[in-house]
C-alpha cells in the first residue's frame, strides 16, 4: 500500500507508548515477495540455477509455477498441512518510510527441513542464510558450520528482536555478511563485538548504505576496503525488494567468478531495477541495455568483464 503523506508527521514522540494511527492508503497492490524467493527469482532471471528452501503453504501451487517458469528449482520447498505461506503486509509513505507486519505462518516449519540431504544430492556451493524462522536459521547456519557449506549470513529484519547469542551464533565462520548501515549498527551492539572482531569473524562484510552506495570490507583488521556508488535511477517508485535485488545480483556475479568490485556494482545495477518498479519480481532484465546502464555508471572497461556473462541471458 501506499501513503499520500509522511508517516513522520503524525508520530508525536512524547506519546509513542500509546500509538493508535491509520492511514488513508490510496493504492493496494497484492504481489509476490518473500526474501528467499525474491533473491531465487533474480538469480533465475540472470541464468543461474537456485534451489530455493524453505516452508509454503498449499496455497504456494500458483507462486510456484511462477518460480519455476523464471528458472527457480522449488524441489526442496516444504508444504505445511497446516499454515499458509508467510505474509508481509507493506505501506510506504512519500518518503518512502515504511510501516508493516508480518505473518509468519508456515515459515515456522522451516526448522525442519535438513540440508545434508540437499547437499548429498548436489553440493551447496554458497548457502545464503535470510530472515526466516529464528530456529531454522540457527539449525541451517550450525548445519552450514558443521558440514563446512559456505554460507552468506543475512538476519537483517530478524536483528530487531535477536538477543546477543543468537546474532553471535548467525554471524560467526560467515563467508559473507549482509547488511545495511543500521543493521550493522544492531550487529555490533547486540553481539558485544567491535567493528575488528565482527571482521575477524567473517572473511567478507558487504554494508549496504542507500542511495551512497556499498562498501566491501575483507574479513581481518588490515582488510582491504572497496567502496562502490549505486546506479542512478531514472525514478525511485518502490524500495521493497531493493535489498534482494542487490544480494540476486551480487551471488550472480560471484557465481561468474568476478571480483567483489564487480559483484557489488551488478548488485548495484539490479537494485536500481527494482527500486524503478512497483513489485518485488516485476521488473525487466534487458541484457544490452542494462550493459548500457553498467558501462555509463562503471565504466566500459567494467562493463567488458561483465558482457560474457550476460551473453546468455535471455531478455
Amino acid at each position: 500500500m501506499t501513503f499520500d503523506g509522511r508517516f513522520s508527521d503524525s508520530l508525536m514522540v512524547e506519546h509513542l507508548d500509546r500509538v493508535a494511527l491509520s492511514f488513508l492508503v490510496d493504492d493496494l497492490q497484492i504481489r509476490r515477495g518473500g526474501i528467499a524467493a525474491n533473491v531465487c527469482f533474480g538469480l533465475g532471471l540472470l541464468g543461474h540455477r537456485p534451489l530455493l528452501v524453505g516452508a509454503v503453504g498449499e496455497d504456494f501451487v500458483d507462486y510456484r509455477s511462477w518460480l519455476e517458469r523464471h528458472g527457480v528449482d522449488c524441489s526442496a520447498v516444504h508444504v505445511s498441512q497446516l499454515r499458509h505461506t508467510a505474509r508481509f503486509i507493506c505501506t510506504t509513505d512519500s518518503d518512502h518510510a515504511q510501516i508493516a507486519s508480518f505473518y509468519a505462518g508456515a515459515m515456522q516449519e522451516a526448522r525442519q527441513i535438513e540440508l545434508g540431504p540437499l547437499h548429498a544430492q548436489a553440493p551447496i556451493d554458497l548457502l545464503l542464510i535470510s530472515p526466516n524462522d529464528p530456529e531454522a536459521m540457527l539449525r541451517h547456519t550450525t548445519e552450514a558450520r558443521q558440514r563446512g557449506i559456505p554460507f552468506a549470513a543475512d538476519p537483517s529484519q530478524q536483528l530487531a528482536w535477536s538477543d546477543g547469542d543468537l546474532v553471535r551464533k548467525l554471524v560467526d565462520g560467515a563467508t559473507y555478511l549482509f547488511s545495511n548501515d543500521y543493521e550493522a549498527e544492531l550487529i555490533r551492539n547486540k553481539s558485544g563485538w567491535t567493528e575488528e572482531q565482527v571482521l575477524d569473524r567473517v572473511q567478507v562484510r558487504i554494508t549496504t548504505y542507500g542511495k551512497d552506495g556499498v562498501v566491501i570490507t575483507r574479513g581481518g583488521r588490515d582488510g582491504e576496503q572497496i567502496r562502490v556508488p549505486v546506479v542512478p535511477a531514472r525514478d525511485a517508485v518502490d524500495p521493497t525488494g531493493v535489498g534482494d535485488a542487490f544480494r540476486a545480483g551480487f551471488i550472480a556475479a560471484l557465481a561468474w567468478g568476478l571480483s567483489l568490485e564487480r559483484c557489488a556494482q551488478f548488485g548495484a545495477l539490479i537494485a536500481t531495477h527494482v527500486i524503478e518498479t512497483v513489485g518485488t519480481q516485476e521488473y525487466v532484465f534487458e541484457p544490452r541495455q542494462a550493459l548500457e546502464r553498467f558501462a555509463a555508471a562503471y565504466s566500459a572497461d567494467a562493463a567488458a568483464e561483465v558482457a560474457p556473462f550476460l551473453a546468455g541471458v535471455p531478455g
